[in-house]
């Protein structure tokens, strides 16, 4: 059950979304949740035609410099549902949303073996980064206090499930305002399942932290991360001395 609930949203941070919409190559820097060790970086390059953001690469990179895992995104099809494929390399495991279309969502896992499933596309639905155009989309509603209800395909499990994000409270980050919103399973699996927050800025609407569970897994336990992905303007002290080179 615990991939059944857990894997879902990550995927669509850790590693995971578009940060921001600026239109540079840009970090996040991942940690554990609990100890505050620092874990991995992501590399993040956005794809823009004609000045609006389509797409983007992501490498997930270990602090010793080691490469964990790639994704590639497409938000031509869908915003909301986009395409795209995630590769851990260690695990010798893929999930992937290959089609996106009004006929239903084309879903692809491979964990030992291969699985491919089509669901329907119907009502409010995300899958993977979309989740980040959703909220970023309804940001003023969950500032002003709407509770948003909508349903995750999650490639990794072949369905899709039902969650509500609500706004939190308000913090700052880096000497900014940013609202935080609660991302829970819409129903009494929210008693059990780990939750999502999100800092946004309410300006700009970008994400600015993620805490929840990572779609990175641990090459070692082969678990999924619990982390903290800060998406700071510079990098922290604490950062590897040799962060990965963003693209060019």
């Amino acid at each position: 059950m615990s991939r059944l609930l857990f894997v879902l949203l990550a995927l669509a941070f850790a590693g995971r979304l578009q940060a921001s919409a600026q239109d540079q190559p840009f970090y996040g820097y991942a940690y554990d949740l609990d100890s505050g060790k620092y874990l991995y970086t992501e590399v993040q390059d956005p794809v823009f035609e004609a000045g609006k953001q389509v797409g983007s690469r992501v490498r997930y990179v270990a602090a010793d410099g080691s490469l964990l895992g790639t994704k590639s995104l497409d938000l031509r099809p869908d915003c909301y549902v986009p395409v795209f494929r995630t590769e851990l390399v260690k695990q010798g495991y893929v999930e992937a949303i290959t089609a996106s279309t009004a006929d239903g969502i084309q879903m692809y896992r491979k964990s030992g073996t291969e699985k491919r499933k089509t669901i329907a596309k119907e009502g409010l639905m995300v899958a993977d980064a979309g989740f980040h155009c959703l909220l970023q989309n309804k940001l003023p509603a969950l500032i002003a206090g709407e509770a948003i209800n909508f349903r995750i395909a999650v490639a990794g499990e072949l369905d899709a499930f039902r969650f509500q994000a609500r706004k939190l409270n308000e913090d700052s980050f880096e000497g900014r305002r940013v609202v935080r919103l609660l991302i829970q399973p819409d129903s009494l699996l929210r008693y059990i399942a780990p939750e999502l927050q999100l800092l946004y800025d309410p300006e700009t609407r970008d994400l600015k932290e993620f805490r929840g569970i990572s779609n990175v897994r641990d090459p070692d336990t082969g678990k999924s991360y619990m982390v903290r992905i800060a998406y700071y303007q510079t990098p922290p002290p604490d950062a590897p001395k040799n962060l990965p080179p963003l693209p060019r």
